[in-house]
Formats: structure tokens, C-alpha cells, sequence
């Protein structure tokens, strides 16, 4: 029996962090960013149709997407943010059931399901357990701000495009703390892991 994980968190929460700790310590994790990246390159269905909605003005000289500009259309209108999310989210979901069948049939005992909007898409009804990576709004902003050179503005709009993380915390089985240290924050997911007998 695999124990389905969804782990989720805000926009620069730490989510990716204790992603790839979990990967370190060789367990099975399907990062749905990943996949997105996937699902949208060139000759892709998703990017037919994203290119078919948005137009040739969001591609960089190479073919690909621009992403920047597409963030910058669809964090700044409600509209186009669903439109693209109708597109490319039944095909991360569908990647993602390919490899969780194969994580299942390959007998592993945890899988992890690395999720930023795990429950705006209530995507967590389909696992066993949630995490939720968890910050101080100030610190976030902070973060995203000095991650993705955005202005105050921008990295607002970019937060409050999720749901707020208050509300998250109520929905998730288990919380990390990442106000502290790296190393604090692992040894919380470890813990959580250990609680649950899965390591």
C-alpha cells in the first residue's frame, strides 16, 4: 500500500526546498512545476493551444514560451490566469497519473506529490496526507521579491492570486515552520515522515 503525500505551500513558502530534501533522502517525489515546464514545450498539445489562445507575441526568438511575459499577462488579469490553468492543468494531472501509477506498481511505500495549489484545485482529495510549507507573509513577500526581481507590487498580486496561507494551514494534516533555519525545517519534514513510519 503507497501512502499517497500531497506537499503544498505559498509562493515562496519553501515548498522547493523540502522537495528536494525529501529526494535526498531517495524517496519518490512528482513535482507538478516539473511537469508544467514539460507540458508546455514546443510541439506540445498544451502549447499549441496556449500559443492558439495567448498569440505568437508570448514566444521568445527560440520558439518557446516566454514566461515572463506570460506571468505578467495572466498575474494581472483573473480571465486569462483561468484560461491558461485550463489548459495546462489536465495535462500536468495526466503526466502525474502516469508516474504515480508506476510509483504504485513499482511497490513504493511513499510517494510524494509536490503541488503548489493543492487545495484551489483540490487536488488533495487524492492523497492520504498533506504538508504545508508555511512563512510569515512578510517573509514571502521578501523572498519572491528578491527570487524573481519583482517589484513590492508584483509580488503581492502574485500572493494574493493563491489562496491565503491561514487558510491552507487549516486544510493541511501537518505544518512546516520555514520562518527559521534550512535546517530546522528539515528536521520538522523529517520528523513528519517519522511520525507516519514511513522512514
Amino acid at each position: 500500500m503507497t501512502l499517497i503525500v500531497g506537499l503544498t505551500g505559498g509562493i515562496a513558502s519553501g515548498k522547493s526546498t523540502i522537495s528536494a530534501y525529501y529526494q535526498s533522502l531517495n524517496l519518490p517525489v512528482i513535482d507538478a512545476d516539473l511537469e508544467a515546464r514539460l507540458a508546455v514545450q514546443t510541439g506540445e498539445l498544451a502549447f499549441e493551444k496556449i500559443v492558439g489562445h495567448f498569440g505568437s507575441t508570448i514566444l521568445q526568438n527560440d520558439g518557446g514560451i516566454n514566461r515572463k511575459k506570460l506571468g505578467e499577462i495572466v498575474f494581472a488579469n483573473e480571465e486569462e490566469r483561468k484560461a491558461l490553468n485550463n489548459i495546462v492543468h489536465p495535462e500536468v494531472r495526466k503526466r502525474m497519473g502516469e508516474k504515480q501509477k508506476k510509483a504504485i506498481e513499482a511497490g513504493a511505500k511513499l510517494l510524494i506529490l509536490d503541488i503548489p495549489l493543492l487545495f484551489e484545485n483540490k487536488l488533495h482529495e487524492g492523497c492520504d496526507k498533506t504538508i504545508l510549507v508555511y512563512v510569515e507573509e512578510e517573509i514571502q513577500i521578501k523572498r519572491l521579491m528578491k527570487r524573481n526581481k519583482l517589484t513590492l507590487e508584483e509580488a503581492v498580486a502574485r500572493i494574493q492570486a493563491q489562496m491565503p496561507l491561514k487558510e491552507k494551514c487549516a486544510l493541511a494534516d501537518e505544518l512546516i515552520d520555514n520562518n527559521g533555519s534550512i535546517d530546522d525545517a528539515r528536521m520538522q519534514a523529517k520528523s513528519i515522515l517519522q511520525k507516519w513510519h514511513v522512514v
